[in-house]
């Protein structure tokens, strides 16, 4: 069955606000951290840089994704929002 436009927008919605939500959660918990240092864990998630050289283009592939708590919490928020939406 074929996707309509407002299901295809519908998930660049979904990818908006989980992206605002673990922006939020970043922000928040780096503003927390002095005081709450737990909150500055993080695990990195990700590929590290490759490079493809075809000689005459040169390619660099890679992405590191710091998650922490309140990066997941808002995440998690940014989910919930979209599905009350």
């Amino acid at each position: 069955m074929a996707r309509s436009v407002k299901s295809y927008g519908s998930i660049w919605i979904l990818v908006f606000l989980i992206l605002i939500g673990g922006l939020t959660g970043s922000a928040v918990g780096d503003a927390l951290a002095p005081s709450l240092p737990w909150l500055k864990s993080t695990s990195l998630i990700g590929l590290k840089p490759f490079t493809l050289d075809l000689r005459f283009l040169h390619i660099t592939f890679g992405f590191t994704f710091a998650l922490g708590p309140l990066t997941a919490l808002g995440m998690i928020l940014g989910y919930v929002v979209y599905r009350r939406i």
